[in-house]
C-alpha cells in the first residue's frame, strides 16, 4: 500500500456518494453513517480493485471471498447497534473493513477468518488505520472464539445452512446475532437473540447471497461447492 493512501484525497468525494447511497437504501442511522465516512474502504481492498472501491457492490478480494456490499453492512449495523461497551465477535474478518466499521462503535471486536492470507492483510490495513481494539484469529469460526465469551454482538459474514450452535452458546444475556442462513444459493438473514434461557429467531431479510460458511459446524469445504 502506498504511505499516503490513508489520506488519498481523491476518495473523498466518491465515499460521500457511497453515503448517500447508503442512505438511498434505507440506512438513515446518523451513527451508522458517520462509521462509513470514517473508515476508507479502498485501503481493505486489493490496489487493483481500488477505482471500484465506493461503489455500493461487493468486490473480489481474493481466494474465492468477496468485501460485502456496504449498503448491506450498514443495515448490519444498523440491526445490530453495537454499543460503545460491547464485546463483538465478528465470524469472518474476510477484507477487514467491517472488522474496522465494528472497531469505532464497540469496545473490543474479536475477529475470526480461515484464510491465513485475508487475516494478515486486515491487520496490516487496520494497523494503518490506527485500530487498536481488535484481536484477529486464524481459524474456523463456525466453533467462535470461546477465550472471550459471552459477546454481546456477533456478526456472521457468510451464509449457513444452519445456525451453528456454538455460536448461541456464545452470545451472552441480551445479546444478538446475526446470519445468513439458507441454501448455497440464497439466504435470509435471521436474528438471532438471548434473553436469559430463552432464544428467538427472526427473519428480518429475504433474498440475500452470502459467500459460504465453512467449517465444523457450516459447509464443509466438497458441500460449498456448486
Amino acid at each position: 500500500m502506498a504511505p499516503d493512501a490513508l489520506s488519498d484525497h481523491r476518495f473523498v468525494g466518491y465515499r460521500r456518494k457511497l453515503i448517500e447511497e447508503i442512505r438511498g437504501r434505507g440506512i438513515d442511522d446518523l451513527v451508522t453513517l458517520q462509521m462509513f465516512d470514517r473508515v476508507p474502504r479502498h485501503i481493505f481492498l486489493p490496489e487493483g480493485v481500488w477505482p471500484r472501491a465506493y461503489e455500493d457492490a461487493p468486490i473480489p478480494i481474493g481466494f474465492n471471498q468477496t468485501a460485502s456490499q456496504p449498503s448491506l453492512q450498514a443495515y448490519y449495523l444498523s440491526i445490530l447497534n453495537p454499543g460503545s461497551d460491547d464485546k463483538v465477535l465478528e465470524i469472518g474478518t474476510g477484507s477487514g473493513y467491517l472488522t474496522a466499521l465494528l472497531a469505532l462503535m464497540a469496545d473490543r471486536v474479536y475477529s475470526v477468518e480461515r484464510v491465513r492470507e485475508l487475516s494478515q492483510r486486515a491487520r496490516k490495513a487496520l494497523d494503518d488505520m490506527g485500530v487498536k481494539n481488535v484481536a484477529l484469529l486464524v481459524g474456523d469460526g463456525t466453533i467462535g472464539w470461546r477465550k472471550y465469551q459471552p459477546f454481546d454482538v456477533i456478526v456472521v459474514s457468510a451464509a449457513s445452512p444452519s445456525i451453528p450452535s456454538a455460536l448461541v452458546d456464545q452470545l451472552g444475556d441480551g445479546g444478538r446475532m446475526l446470519i445468513p442462513v439458507g441454501s448455497r444459493e440464497s439466504q435470509e438473514l435471521v436474528l438471532v437473540q438471548k434473553t436469559g434461557f430463552l432464544v428467538t429467531e427472526d427473519v428480518v431479510k429475504g433474498e440475500c447471497t452470502f459467500v459460504p460458511l465453512l467449517g465444523r459446524f457450516a459447509w464443509k469445504a466438497d458441500e460449498a461447492s456448486p
